[in-house]
């Protein structure tokens, strides 16, 4: 078992053998025999352990049992207590997703502060298993019935060459110690109940279900990568990106079939699902301005664009501007300069405002545009709503959102930042020194 292990690690290139690993030890049976593997092959380790305190007098036997384990076997030994159900209930998700984000953002840590190359945990065969048909039940494609990668970035997988069975004999073989957590025999768990009820059921139409499930998961993951490489040359031809903004080409998107599949390939890294994916495509030939939300992205439809970008925060608060040195704290990059109106030479640049200074009535302010704002545009007559000078202009809604206001203390606008200055605050023959901003 120990050549296997050193086979599987140097075929799938997992680390090389200097490197430093750390080791995520449960107490288990399958975390006690990598650890066991990887003393046996001289190794250079680390373990981490967490406590999760779910278990009560169970828990702190488990965190005794690897500590003293790896005392006697001199290796660094890092722990930690989380108070798992607080953090559940804060987050509002389940104690089994609480324990794996504390459980990782903390080996992140470990990791990074005592200068390990990779994370080792002890998944195997039927991890594989077990993992694809809670990920078949749940309508996940692809990307979840490739089961566990041997490497993940740099979490490794060192032991899913073998099964359990195999590993158990290994235990049984080398007299290795280990701890039993009585919750792995309770089937109020999916992945329990899968482990105990479902597994041996299709064990009797196929004894070796595990291998073939792991021989599948193995075809799963190559077909994606074959899949994902003509995604992403489709997904070269949709889209555009300016700043934070993703503009997605309506007319390239509906060329696509199966439209809804391409689009939930696209859209699934900004954790949007295939229900949401079938809703926008339902939405392509309708009018602009329906939005989709993920839980950290909205996408809106647009005329030819699907315009995705961040979720917005709340409003933010007007930035005061005292005075001329005051514009160093404004919220976007801008300079500014004064000049004498002798002789100048105006550039056309949405970029740049040409202000009349002696009109400008500090204090002013930066903020952003709300309902029955109105100016007088640049070389117009007479006010005009903003809501209706932004479609006259075809801004999008989330350029709207992005725009600045520099108003006066009365709050007039003064400028439509980067695109259109108020005209009752244009240089004209009177204008004796010229306020210039301009943005960068």
């Amino acid at each position: 078992m120990l050549t296997a292990f050193q086979n599987h690690i140097k075929s799938n290139q997992l680390f090389e053998p200097t490197d430093k690993i750390l080791l995520a030890v449960s107490g288990g049976k399958d975390s006690m025999a990598m650890l066991h593997l990887f003393v046996a092959a001289k190794m250079s380790i680390g373990v981490a352990h967490c406590n999760f305190q779910l278990r009560a007098k169970a828990a702190d036997e488990d965190e005794n049992f690897v500590k003293q384990t790896c005392q006697q076997l001199n290796i660094p030994f890092h722990s930690i207590r989380f108070d798992t159900a607080d953090y559940a209930e804060k987050h509002k998700i389940s104690t089994q997703m609480a324990a794996r984000e504390l459980r990782y953002n903390w080996f992140e840590e470990i990791k990074t502060t005592h200068h390990y190359h990779s994370i080792a945990t002890a998944h195997h065969q039927n991890d594989v298993a077990e993992t694809m048909l809670i990920n078949l039940t749940k309508g996940s494609g692809l990307s979840g019935l490739h089961g566990i990668k041997a490497k993940n970035n740099h979490v490794i997988r060192p032991l899913l060459c073998f099964t359990t069975d195999e590993i158990q004999q290994y235990i049984s073989t080398h007299q290795i110690s280990y701890r039993e957590d009585q919750s792995n025999a309770s089937v109020k768990y999916v992945r329990n109940k899968i482990r105990h009820e479902v597994l041996p059921k299709l064990a009797e139409i196929n004894p070796n279900i595990i291998e073939t499930l792991n021989k599948t998961a193995t075809h799963f993951s190559a077909t994606e990568n074959i899949l994902m490489q003509k995604i992403e040359e489709e997904k070269k031809r949709c889209f555009t990106t300016e700043n934070e903004l993703v503009k997605i080409n309506i007319e390239h998107l509906q060329q696509l079939h199966p439209l809804t599949t391409y689009l939930y390939y696209f859209l699934s890294p900004f954790h949007f699902n295939f229900d949401d994916c079938e809703q926008i495509t339902l939405s392509l030939n309708g009018n602009s301005g329906k939005q989709f939300f993920s839980t950290t992205h909205q996408l809106i439809k647009d005329r030819a664009f699907l315009l995705l970008s961040p979720k917005t925060e709340n409003q933010p608060e007007p930035i005061i501007i005292h005075t001329i040195n005051d514009f160093t704290e404004s919220p976007i990059n801008i300079k500014l300069e004064i000049i004498a109106n002798k002789n100048t030479t105006f550039k056309t640049a949405k970029n740049i405002a040409y202000l009349d200074a002696d009109k400008i009535a500090f204090p002013l302010y930066f903020r952003k545009w709300k309902e029955g704002d109105s100016f007088t545009p640049f070389g117009m007559k007479g006010k005009k709503k903003l809501s209706d000078y932004f479609i006259d202009e075809k801004f999008s809604i989330p350029e709207k959102e992005a725009t600045w206001l520099l108003t006066d203390k009365n709050d007039n606008i003064i400028w439509v930042v980067n695109s259109r200055t108020d005209d009752n605050f244009r240089v004209s023959e009177q204008t004796k020194t010229i306020l210039i901003l301009e943005t960068f």
